[in-house]
């Protein structure tokens, strides 16, 4: 994020054509499916690069990808419920896993 403004930035809320976009794929048994992802607050967003070495400093070299215009990729995560799209993210997380309950706490009484 920079700390200045400049006349030509657009809003952040602003759609810019990116142009062709690497999107990252799951491979179908006959067709790719489209990765949907969680923004930090748990929104669910479409990812593209605009570069595939972007998508491999991201995902891992080998990571299946699509090209896609951005009009194509949103058009696609619609329906899937992905309304948010992020160009070049450069942080990824595994995704968090709940914590198994130690074993005795759910035999534990409450008192």
């Amino acid at each position: 994020m920079c700390l200045f403004r400049y006349d030509d930035d657009p809003e952040p809320e602003e759609r810019v054509p990116a142009g062709p976009l690497f999107v990252p794929v799951r491979p179908g048994t006959a067709e790719a499916v489209l990765r949907m992802y969680r923004t930090p607050l748990g929104d669910r967003t479409a990812v593209g690069f605009t570069r595939p070495d972007l998508l491999a400093a991201t995902l891992g070299a080998g990571h299946p990808w699509i090209r896609l215009s951005e009009s194509a990729l949103r058009a696609l995560a619609a329906p899937l419920g992905g309304y948010r799209l992020t160009i070049d993210p450069t942080f990824t997380a595994p995704a968090v896993t709940p914590v198994p309950a130690r074993r005795g706490d759910a035999e534990t009484p409450a008192r």
